[in-house]
């Protein structure tokens, strides 16, 4: 019988900052949708996937959507933000995208169970990793 899990992540604003650090990950990816589920890309390359009402959109490496013929937008890296917040966790992503956005950084945060991953464009990705450890070292000294 399925039951409801303990929640693995950490609630504290604080907490979740100062022990904050990243992985960058070397793929280029791209955010495509897709209207008829029959034409999915395979499981092993979708990064992550979201049902909306005018398809699926799926975040795939722009090698795999380009040599398969995928309309797609947004050549972006992903960082996975190596903490383990909770899914309740207040703010965490909103102070992210703030430090971001005073970088005039626009960026595409995905929830997993365990982790956050940021999607930022192209060539910005050592920036945003670099504003993140300075957000983080700020927290420490707290």
């Amino acid at each position: 019988m399925a039951s409801i899990m303990k929640d693995p992540g950490e609630r504290s604003l604080d907490t979740l900052l100062s022990t904050l650090n990243t992985v960058l990950h070397p793929q280029t990816y791209v955010f495509a949708t897709v209207r008829d589920d029959t034409k999915l890309p395979p499981l092993s390359e979708i990064q992550s996937m979201i049902r909306e009402q005018e398809g699926i959109t799926v975040i795939t490496t722009r090698d795999y959507a380009t040599a398969n013929g995928l309309d797609h937008f947004f050549p972006c890296k992903m960082i996975t933000l190596n903490v383990t917040s909770s899914l309740e966790a207040v703010g965490f992503m909103a102070v992210i995208a703030t430090r971001l956005a005073s970088k005039d950084m626009g960026m595409n945060p995905v929830s997993g169970f365990y982790h956050d991953h940021l999607y930022v464009p192209v060539g910005r990705e050592d920036e945003a990793v670099e504003e993140l450890a300075k957000l983080a070292e700020e927290k420490r000294r707290q």
